[in-house]
């Protein structure tokens, strides 16, 4: 089994290997054990927090790279008349702390009755759809992954406190 515990550094330009095709929910999990488009199985431990977007690259431990596809899911599609009643719309939900994502002129989030039924009542046009889905990742960004690909995580080894040694027998910690 491939095993990963980081994302490729940015300025890596290898081509990816292989490819993991992940819904929105799956790329939340900083810990799992996945089957590759390949076929092959791969277990990764990231930090705490870490968001896997459509794009990303995995550094497998044997240097090999993969990388992630945001996957279609059923998602809501919400449309507005005019871009005041879509703004609004925006800010109802963010208040309510619903991953959503933005364009130009509709707006995805996760099926809800509830929030759809918000959504009609502030006069937007809500239709189910089959998407990927990559909301906005908030103004903060995460901790552990803010795109900064450069650094993924808050320690840095040093001799008087060093990595830990890779370990494939976590990964019978999975769920």
């Amino acid at each position: 089994m491939l095993f990963a515990e980081s994302l490729a550094p940015a300025d890596d330009r290898r081509p990816a290997n292989d490819r993991l095709l992940l819904t929105y929910d799956s790329r939340r999990k900083s810990r799992q054990r996945m089957t590759l488009a390949s076929g092959e199985e791969l277990g990764y431990i990231l930090p705490a927090g870490t968001v896997l977007r459509g794009g990303d690259r995995l550094l497998a431990t044997d240097g090999r790279i993969v990388e992630i596809e945001a996957a279609a899911e059923e998602l809501l599609e919400a449309r507005a008349g005019n871009v005041l009643q879509l703004l609004r719309a925006a800010y109802h939900l963010g208040n309510r702390h619903v991953p959503v994502q933005l364009a130009v002129d509709f707006l995805y989030l996760q099926p809800d009755h509830v929030l759809a039924q918000m959504l009609v009542g502030l006069g937007c046009v809500v239709r189910e759809v089959e998407a990927p889905f990559d909301p906005e990742q908030g103004a903060y960004g995460t901790a552990a992954h803010a795109h900064n690909h450069g650094r993924h995580d808050a320690h840095q080894p040093d001799d008087d406190h060093p990595s830990p040694p890779h370990s494939l027998a976590r990964i019978h910690e999975f769920k």
